[in-house]
């Protein structure tokens, strides 16, 4: 998978920009102030960087940048999570999209469905590495060495990260409960009394509603007597009573039900009403055989409810919480029990802190094995960059406290030449050493990821002569394997190049303006002879030019 296509409109000095990029080494040349690194600006906007407005060309209202990138086959996991069509298609490419306007604004799209920054940044990770000129600044920063070496010894630390928070919140949930002891004391005996009072009631839940219900019925029993006393004499009492007037109108209209057929549905009617008056006679009468005055029972309910109506006021709450906030209290009391249990929060301590020390020993393993075997691949890169007899060394020390990182910080040293005493890479003077050692690096590295296109954006800035053409040699054999795309001011790294593009100044109006095209034959001899010579060609650097090209045929 490998950069096929960028498009800019509108972008710093570029208006319009649609360019196709090759396999193998490709690089980008240019006068100074061109604008070289343009096309890498550009990538970095479409895989996540900030939204810079200051990257949108003067007068325009928006910029838009838009990447393709051939056969997706290997993102079709990722794109699949991330929710975004793969397309299942072999030969199916990837399309990344982002726009910046005047106000700020960004959007972006994945195979044409809206994304995010930080799913532009994922992707991007995946799709090409780029080594900036000032690379070796970064190894000066231990969090960078640290990860250099684990990229290369392939080591996940994300397990030793976990145990790390793992053990800290342990640590620190037992500091504060030593710090607390007093005030969780307190705490808990407050909550006790608490609990202890409402569980002398012993509220239960849905209690309060049934002692309602029990005490208004208690409380109107005479009345709910005499009701259910009154119903059941109206119902099947004297002569006038309901069940004694339906039966006499169902013998009516039954004894003549011979004579008309509709009678007989109207018959059915009344057996169906005597049958529910008769139900409802039962009903009445069981009723008034449990049902008494209860004098008794109802002072009982009047003692509880009174006790439950005190207990909310005090710690007011409405009745019907009470039975919730008993177990709440309790919940909590477990809580604050388990908090100002130092030995079982000691002893959790102790078992993230094992757990920890042995992710941390299994990393510092794997790091003293891979630390070796980088000094040496660094060190060897280094011989053909003009450092022959020069030494990279990957020191481990242990760390005076453990860290997130793990038990040791790691250090890069170099002797830039045989005799020197290897040192502290931020303390070798030569700038130029510091880019080929970079370089050495990024060489090193590059060679075990998995990102596809590689960018060197000026790493070769310092070097020259032999070196330069070193450079350019190790440049495009990584592009036998790999996509390589380099910015670079050196015609020895440009002749090693398969694919030549150049990035121009034009005047268009008021506005400078970029373009970037291809050159072959005659246009790159003379791009060549420039970048040996300058801007005013002679015969001498036009064939020095030719030669270097053809030594690369």
């Amino acid at each position: 998978m490998s950069l096929k296509r960028i498009v800019l409109r509108d972008f710093v000095i570029i208006d319009e920009l649609d360019l196709e990029l090759d396999q193998g080494f490709t690089v980008l040349t240019g006068e100074t102030g061109a604008g070289k690194s343009i096309l890498i600006d550009a990538l970095q906007l479409v895989t996540g960087a900030r939204a810079d407005t200051g990257l949108i060309r003067e007068g325009a209202g928006r910029t838009d940048v838009s990447v393709e990138f051939d056969d997706c086959m290997a993102l079709q996991s990722w794109l699949e999570d991330a929710g975004f069509d793969p397309g299942f298609d072999p030969g199916a490419t990837l399309l990344l999209r982002r726009t910046v306007d005047v106000q700020g604004k960004s959007r972006a799209w994945i195979n044409g469905s809206p994304a995010t920054a930080t799913q532009l940044r994922e992707l991007g990770e995946r799709l090409f590495d780029i080594h900036g000129q000032h690379a070796w600044q970064s190894l000066t920063r231990a969090e960078a060495v640290r990860g250099l070496l684990d990229a290369y010894a392939q080591l996940d630390t994300s397990a030793l990260s976990q145990r790390w928070e793992q053990w800290r919140t342990a640590l620190h949930t037992l500091d504060e409960a030593r710090k607390a002891q007093d005030t969780l004391q307190r705490e808990r005996e407050r909550l006790g009394w608490q609990i202890g009072e409402v569980e002398k009631l012993a509220p239960q839940p849905g209690e309060w509603d049934t002692l309602n219900t029990d005490h208004s019925r208690l409380a109107h029993a005479q009345a709910l007597m005499d009701a259910a006393q009154g119903a059941l004499e109206a119902l099947d009492g004297e002569e006038n009573s309901a069940s004694h007037v339906l039966d006499s109108a169902r013998q009516l209209l039954q004894n003549q039900e011979h004579l008309e057929p509709e009678f007989r549905s109207l018959v059915e009617v009344l057996n169906s009403s005597l049958a529910q008056v008769e139900d409802s006679v039962h009903t009445l009468r069981a009723y008034l055989r449990r049902t008494d005055l209860d004098p008794e029972r109802l002072a009982e309910l009047d003692a509880r409810m009174t006790q439950w109506m005190s207990l909310a006021r005090r710690y007011k709450r409405a009745p019907e919480e009470l039975a919730a906030t008993l177990a709440g209290w309790k919940d909590e009391l477990a809580r604050l029990d388990a908090a100002a249990d130092l030995a079982a929060l000691e002893t959790a301590e102790q078992r993230a802190q094992a757990a920890y020390l042995k992710e941390a020993q299994s990393v510092s393993k794997a790091r003293a094995v891979a630390a070796p075997k980088l000094a040496q691949a660094i060190t060897q890169a280094m011989q053909g960059l003009g450092m022959q007899g020069g030494r990279f060394e990957v020191q481990l020390h242990k760390a005076e406290h453990p860290m997130q990182s793990g038990l040791e910080e790691v250090q890069f040293l170099v002797a830039g030449h045989a005799g020197s005493t290897p040192r502290p890479v931020g303390k070798v003077a030569s700038g130029g050493e510091l880019s080929r050692i970079a370089l050495a690096i990024a060489v090193t590295t590059s060679q075990l990821g998995s990102a596809q296109t590689l960018i060197f954006d000026e790493v070769d800035s310092g070097v020259g002569g032999a070196v330069a053409e070193t450079v350019g040699r190790l440049m495009k054999q990584l592009g036998r394997d790999r996509q390589v795309l380099a910015v670079t001011h050196l015609p020895q790294v440009a002749a090693c190049a398969d694919h030549h593009l150049v990035v121009a100044k034009q005047r268009q109006g008021q506005a400078t303006l970029s373009q970037v095209g291809l050159v072959q034959g005659e246009a790159r001899v003379g791009e060549i002879a420039r970048m040996l010579g300058g801007e005013r060609l002679s015969n001498t650097t036009l064939a020095h030019a030719k030669e270097m090209l053809q030594g690369q045929g």
